[in-house]
């Protein structure tokens, strides 16, 4: 039986496809770390030039130029002049991804909020997710929903005031850290494991109180076994992978991967080649679905998410000026981190299907899948954010 492109070959008989096709269709699938719809592979060459002229005046500042591409990316679609935007998101059959506020400071907050709020405004068919009712909503009238997240904590400070207004605004799941130190914690690229600070307490305890969703993505282990003692709601991952499996700073040890999962959270696996393989010339989804199953076996299958986190919305030209000029100043070694490798199997977000393909190939039943494809995160967006 020959395969359609970009399906990896799980060597599924006619029967397991059907069932795949039938079960990625009626499932609600989330991908809690979505840099989609667009990838590189799906942004017009003729589009990728022309960005690049748009933003060669910014050359000379290193973080803006790098951060142009992706902007442009967002306006252009925004206005119809990508188109494959939506066909992607739709071909990939996600029902809900997240949608990135940056939040470094207090300029990178209210320019991303603009940013986020304008995928809104110029398509009636994405939805923000401010609720666990607005992602079924979607996938009943054939939209999909958009849920408001961030990464980094900085532009906060210590005004716990700007947690409210953000939550008013449709943020829904913050991570604590993004790799190095803050006032919240240590992050997981942190030599110093301290784990949360005085502050970081209250800051958690603030998140449950506004119902916005603790994620320990990046952080260091300490400030991860810290959150989920302090959180008096479910503590999750949005995306890692089990170091058991591949030893990485990004991974998360067997003892994180249990306390996130005694609190009801949940452990969303990456689709990050450098983390999750010591090839990234050579990963594939089978790789992928290896920490899934690792994380199953340990806590088991209510435990376990997808949050691919690649690949970007963003130009192959681009990703490599990031990783050699970029990468290093958050706290990632010198030549790991993004660039224009992806995973076999995932080179496109129209390709997510292969997730359901994979689990479908290893045995999962119908509950297990839908459970793993999106309805663990849903049950604890709904439990927290109503």
């Amino acid at each position: 039986m020959s395969l359609q492109p970009g399906m990896y070959d799980f060597n599924l008989s006619e029967e397991q496809e059907q069932r795949a096709r039938r079960l990625h269709e009626q499932n609600i699938n989330i991908d809690l770390l979505f840099q989609g719809p667009l990838s590189p592979s799906a942004i017009p060459a003729v589009v990728s030039e022309a960005i690049k002229e748009l933003s060669e005046p910014y050359k000379e500042e290193p973080m803006v130029y790098s951060a142009m591409p992706a902007k442009w990316v967002t306006k252009l679609s925004a206005s119809g002049e990508i188109p494959q935007y939506k066909e992607e998101w739709y071909k990939s059959g996600i029902t809900a991804g997240n949608r990135e506020l940056h939040l470094n400071d207090i300029e990178s907050m209210i320019t991303s909020m603009g940013e986020v709020q304008l995928q809104f405004d110029s398509a009636g068919w994405l939805v923000k997710a401010l609720n666990a009712e607005d992602i079924r909503r979607a996938k009943r009238e054939g939209r999909v929903a958009g849920i408001v997240t961030a990464q980094e904590t900085d532009a906060l400070g210590t005004n716990l005031e700007l947690l409210e207004v953000l939550h008013h605004f449709g943020l829904r799941i913050l991570q604590l850290t993004y790799n190095k130190q803050n006032l919240i914690g240590s992050g997981c690229a942190e030599q110093a494991n301290g784990g949360l600070s005085n502050f970081g307490v209250r800051f958690v305890e603030r998140m449950n109180k506004l119902g916005i969703i603790v994620d320990t993505g990046h952080c260091g282990k300490q400030t991860t076994l810290d959150a989920c003692k302090v959180s008096r709601t479910p503590v999750i991952a949005s995306h890692t992978g089990a170091e058991a499996v591949y030893h990485h700073m990004r991974c998360k040890s067997d003892e994180e991967i249990i306390a996130i999962a005694d609190t009801g959270g949940v452990i969303g696996i990456f689709a990050m080649p450098w983390f999750v393989h010591e090839d990234p010339d050579h990963t594939t989804i089978d790789h992928v679905l290896d920490h899934m199953e690792y994380v199953i076996r340990l806590v088991g299958v209510d435990h376990v998410g997808i949050g691919t986190d690649w690949p970007m919305s963003d130009l192959d030209w681009s990703l490599v000026y990031f990783k050699e000029h970029i990468a290093p100043k958050l706290g990632f070694a010198k030549g790991d981190g993004p660039s224009t490798e992806t995973v076999a199997g995932l080179e496109k977000y129209s390709y997510f299907i292969n997730f359901t393909r994979g689990l479908v190939a290893r045995g999962y039943t119908d509950e297990e899948i839908a459970k793993m494809m999106g309805g663990n995160w849903l049950r604890v967006f709904e439990q927290i954010c109503g």
